[in-house]
């Protein structure tokens, strides 16, 4: 912008001089040419006198005086042919002139002045002084030079000008950026200087409203967020309670194992809300301890509606670059997926692997498929949230992974999540 602005000014600026500068270096040339003219006529006026009633030697002697002093070639035509000064030939203007009229013309030479002079005894006599080129020029280089220097000089002057106003305008916007780019990168504290015209001083006022704004709206969703999460303990603490109190001790162990994992969500979700912003750590976890307790959690539910469970796990430790319990929540999502999506009896597949650097869960079953756009966030067909197939995608985004949705061969669907290995402290 602020070379563009100075590219504008410049070109405003030549079209301007040229435009001044162009005819004035023209009137220049033509006040130059009649000076010069002028001076040529005065010197031929002052010879009339002595043409009109001197003899022959006398014109000769003047001529030859003013012919010195002027530094012009003079020359008098007599009526009898005679020519006095200098040797040139009658011209056309010559020959104009001795019928009695005086003018000035062009010549080869330059420009010449001839005046008639009547009033001899023996007829009319002609005077033609020559103008040579260089003096009808004479100044006219220099002044064009200090023309052509004093455009310059302005043009300077303007992209000068130009820079500064224009440095006025770019820099509060290049501040506005800036900002604009801390803002998107979750730094809420970033705030403009208003500066530069009023405009941009409105738009640096509303940037910062703006950033006050999220920064308010964020505060109140995550305590919210915070406070909700809070609340459920204390339901969470009741089905400890009940697991507790259950005869069967592996029904007990299971419920409360799940009641657990339930708060250990909660709080995680918690100090989720709390977080202000610290400085991510890189995370990292066991994909073949975490997935091996989650299907040996699913098991008991497939039993229960007659699902045929199709293992196959690689034997770990297998590290992802994800937190522990982002991955069991990614996980549970896929699972849970199978069990509210597809009827009861719907066999299903799960198999953990290390393919080309990156650990791959692959979950399939066999029932009617998904519909296309389900990984987006909030879509469901099914009446449901919408936001499991998201909490996976995001938990392989924050492994470096990625989350893919096929047609199983047999039908169905089939969910690849890719994990990619932690990452050292260095490379976060």
């Amino acid at each position: 912008m602020r070379a563009r602005l100075a590219l504008l000014v410049a070109a405003v600026s030549v079209l301007t001089l040229i435009a001044f500068l162009v005819p004035l270096a023209l009137l220049v040339r033509t006040v130059a040419e009649d000076r010069a003219t002028v001076r040529a006529t005065a010197d031929a006026q002052s010879l009339v006198p002595v043409v009109g009633t001197a003899d022959a030697a006398t014109i000769r002697l003047t001529v030859e005086q003013l012919a010195a002093e002027s530094g012009r070639p003079v020359s008098v035509f007599l009526p009898d042919g005679t020519v006095l000064g200098a040797q040139t030939p009658r011209t056309p203007a010559v020959a104009l002139a001795a019928r009695g009229q005086s003018l000035t013309g062009e010549s080869a030479a330059g420009r010449e002045v001839v005046i008639a002079v009547q009033g001899r005894a023996d007829g009319t006599g002609v005077i033609r002084i020559a103008v040579p080129q260089h003096e009808l020029t004479a100044g006219v280089t220099r002044a064009w030079l200090v023309l052509a220097l004093l455009g310059v000089i302005l043009v300077l002057i303007g992209l000068l000008v130009a820079d500064r106003l224009a440095r006025t305008l770019v820099r509060p916007i290049s501040d506005l950026s800036a900002v604009s780019h801390r803002l998107a990168n979750a730094e809420l504290d970033a705030r403009v200087t208003p500066a530069g015209p009023p405009e941009l001083r409105e738009v640096a006022g509303a940037l910062n409203h703006l950033a006050t704004r999220i920064q308010v709206l964020l505060v109140q969703e995550r305590e919210q967020v915070a406070d909700l999460s809070h609340q459920l303990r204390t339901p969470l603490t009741a089905l400890r309670l009940e697991a507790e109190s259950l005869r069967d001790p592996d029904d007990a162990a299971r419920i409360t194992a799940a009641a657990d994992g339930l708060e250990r969500a909660v709080t995680g979700l918690i100090r989720q809300a709390r977080w202000r912003h610290a400085p991510a750590q890189p995370a990292s976890s066991d994909a073949a301890a975490i997935v091996a307790d989650r299907v040996a959690f699913w098991a008991v539910l497939a039993e229960d509606t007659g699902r045929a469970v199709t293992l196959d796990l690689t034997p770990g430790p297998l590290p992802v670059g994800v937190a522990a319990d982002n991955l069991t929540a990614a996980v549970d999502a896929l699972l849970g997926n199978v069990f509210a999506h597809t009827p009861d009896g719907t066999p299903f597949a799960v198999r953990l692997a290390r393919e080309a650097g990156e650990v791959v869960l692959t979950v399939a079953d066999e029932g009617p498929g998904m519909p296309p756009g389900a990984i987006r966030r909030g879509i469901s067909a099914a009446g449901s949230t919408g936001l499991g197939l998201d909490i996976a995608r995001r938990a392989a985004q924050a492994a470096g992974g990625r989350l893919e949705l096929r047609a199983g061969p047999q039908g169905g669907a089939q969910v690849l999540l890719r994990l990619g290995p932690p990452t050292s402290p260095r490379d976060a």
